[in-house]
């Protein structure tokens, strides 16, 4: 008993709680664009069932005029509602339909159809189509369920009027459902992956950065570490080599080792909490300028022809300058053998004004360039490092691309370093199909924005 009851009380449930708005498509502008289309469908099969199912009633089945209209209306009109609330439609078409074949046990001819006629069968598959495509599964399985049980009841009522309409409305109503349904499924089931990939992307693309700016504060470490180990040595070591240094002075020069070793400690501190399990054995220097040949020789050797240009006198850059071009140069070299295979490239590193399509000068067996420039001078405001990486197409002959589509996450990483640094990044795509990465760096300390730019 108690089973039956709960049957009935998710029966009802199920027919009296309509899907939530998360089943249907998302975007208001494709939302009101095929509701459109609907209404015009659905107005037309209106417009020659409300006629038909009248003319029907009162000729064939000898229903009185404005009782035929009434029960067209109220079996066919609905169907306009479905467009927007089908479980609400299909109650007054459910009624409807029941009170038309109850009459039409009094009143029709018994050769006539009994008790589904035709056009009423065709309202109702559209309706359940309607349902289908809006209503949830169980609700469905409700729906269907009333319409065999409302069949069978009237079959079992009248056997002898029936035709077999009954039989036909519950075959017919269960296919539409399940197909109806089974679409409508499959397009949710799609809408959420492609959700899901979008919010994956998302994470991917925050994740890479966080990680890329951590591995900056970890390489950052090891650069400002080594200058305040040096400021702790010459504060500590100052009293002894400058003689008569008054007391105030030598105190001095002890609260500024003292703070030095303190910020030292709160360094470790805080690389500790970046630096994941798999960087605890880093140990190696970090690399400058003079290991960007070694990039190029790389190159060189997967079968990318490289063309290097530094502009001598760069070796006394701070070392997060040297560190950063480094890393621009090695994720544009890499990005070159992944997705352009035997194109030409071109990297030049100069300072000042001056061009930035590299410099003259001999070259080594591996295509590098030993600049014979002057240097420029650095002094004045304007002054600024050039980083440029350029390359061609891909070259057929090597092979197809490693990589036909990336992610943008190493233009991130380049884009955080150029920043942290106070300089700029230019990047895109060239017209004979290469590609140009253009790093401008201020050689004097700029001050920082405090905004976070848009990766790309």
């Amino acid at each position: 008993m108690q089973a039956a009851e709960r049957g009935l009380h998710l029966l009802w449930e199920a027919l009296t709680t309509p899907a939530s708005a998360d089943t249907r498509p998302p975007g208001p502008e494709s939302r009101r664009r095929g509701r459109r289309w609907a209404y015009v469908l659905v107005l037309g099969l209106v417009a020659v069932l409300i006629p038909v199912t009248s003319d029907v009633l009162s000729q064939e089945h000898a229903l009185p005029g404005p009782v035929a209209v009434s029960l067209a209306l109220t079996q066919s009109g609905p169907l306009l509602l479905a467009v927007t609330r089908p479980l609400q439609a299909w109650w007054i078409v459910i009624v409807a339909d029941t009170v038309g074949a109850l009459l039409l046990l009094f009143t029709s001819p018994v050769e006539n159809s009994w008790p589904w006629p035709p056009a009423q069968i065709i309202g109702y598959l559209a309706l359940c189509l309607a349902l289908s495509l809006r209503e949830r599964r169980r609700t469905l399985i409700a729906v269907w369920s009333v319409t065999l049980v409302l069949s069978l009841a009237l079959g079992f009522l009248a056997p002898e009027r029936s035709d077999g309409t009954n039989v036909l409305m519950t075959v017919l109503s269960g296919i539409v459902l399940l197909l109806g349904g089974a679409v409508r499924e499959r397009g949710d089931a799609q809408r959420r992956l492609a959700e899901q990939e979008t919010i994956s992307e998302a994470e991917r693309a925050r994740r890479t950065l966080l990680e890329e700016r951590a591995r900056i504060a970890r390489e950052l470490h090891d650069v400002v570490a080594h200058h305040m180990s040096v400021i702790t040595v010459q504060a500590d070591s100052a009293p002894y080599r400058l003689s008569g240094l008054p007391p105030q002075a030598r105190e001095e020069f002890g609260s500024i080792a003292g703070t030095a070793r303190e910020s030292l400690t709160e360094m470790r501190r805080l690389l500790g909490v970046l630096r994941s399990e798999e960087s605890h054995g880093e140990r190696a220097p970090q690399p400058g300028l003079d290991r960007i040949g070694q990039l190029a020789e790389a190159t060189v050797r997967a079968g990318v022809p490289t063309e290097l240009s530094v502009e001598e006198g760069l070796s006394g850059l701070p070392q997060a300058v040297q560190l950063s071009v480094y890393r621009i140069v090695q994720e544009a070299l890499a990005n070159v053998v992944r997705h352009a295979p035997g194109a030409t490239v071109r990297v030049s590193v100069t300072s000042g004004e001056g061009s930035t399509s590299g410099g003259n000068g001999e070259r080594d067996g591996t295509g590098r360039r030993s600049g014979r420039r002057a240097g420029r001078s650095r002094d004045s405001a304007s002054a600024r490092l050039t980083v440029l990486v350029v390359n061609g197409p891909a070259a057929g002959s090597a092979g197809p691309p490693l990589e036909t589509a990336g992610t943008g996450h190493g233009l991130v990483g380049m884009r955080e370093r150029v920043r942290l640094i106070g300089g700029s990044l230019e990047t895109g795509h060239l017209p004979d199909g290469g590609f140009r990465v253009a790093a401008r760096i201020p050689l004097l300390p700029a001050q920082p924005t405090g905004k976070d730019p848009e990766p790309s």
